[in-house]
């Protein structure tokens, strides 16, 4: 089954980690803290370095895609049948994880993440959430600074990776981020990287 997004299918954005669509993609200074299941926890306090432009350079003749195994938690980043990166991952606890074929439809360096629930204990506000890839309406891959579970189930659907694996991902992957930009949002001449989500 394969998903394709529109870029008109923004306003459904809202379904996944509880992602704000109208921002830029740039790092919020100012905010402080951050909730994740009842705990303050402090957010990244300074932008993360200047990404790379492109981590391999030329385009390689062999498919870039991306395989999700929800049932092991892992991650593995193939060029055609080579693998470029594999690694744990956390993905669906208190939401599920779609399963199926997808491309990734926009990036953003930094977004905001919240939603869950104060009653049940899964708030979650997460500010300047870095390296976010949507790859089906506000499912995302991203990095995460709130834990460092991976192996384990830990999202509200979305697959948190280690920051350092989704900065290689992010520019890894297309759409191809503009110089100078910190979002960007895929169109025929620059679709997104596939993406297969499997149990």
């Amino acid at each position: 089954m394969k998903t394709s997004v529109k870029t008109s299918d923004l306003a459904l954005a809202g379904s996944g980690c509880g992602c704000d669509q109208d921002n830029s993609g740039e790092f919020i200074p100012n905010q402080t803290q951050a909730i994740f299941l009842d705990n303050l926890i402090v957010p990244p306090l300074t932008a993360l370095k200047e990404g790379l432009t492109n981590v391999l350079g030329e385009v390689s003749p062999n498919e870039r895609w991306i395989e999700i195994d929800l049932s092991e938690q892992k991650l593995i980043a193939w060029e055609g049948g080579s693998v470029y990166l594999e690694s744990l991952v956390s993905a669906g606890k208190w939401g599920r994880t779609p399963t199926g074929e997808f491309n990734i439809w926009s990036k953003f360096k930094y977004t905001k993440m919240s939603g869950g629930s104060k009653e049940a204990h899964t708030y979650y506000y997460l500010p300047n959430v870095p390296y976010t890839m949507y790859f089906y309406k506000g499912f995302g891959l991203h990095g995460t600074y709130w834990h460092n579970n991976f192996g384990q189930p830990m999202s509200h659907g979305c697959v948190n990776l280690p920051t350092t694996v989704a900065e290689k991902l992010f520019y890894w992957t297309s759409p191809s981020l503009p110089l100078g930009k910190n979002s960007v949002v895929a169109s025929k001449n620059n679709a997104g990287t596939r993406v297969v989500v499997h149990n």
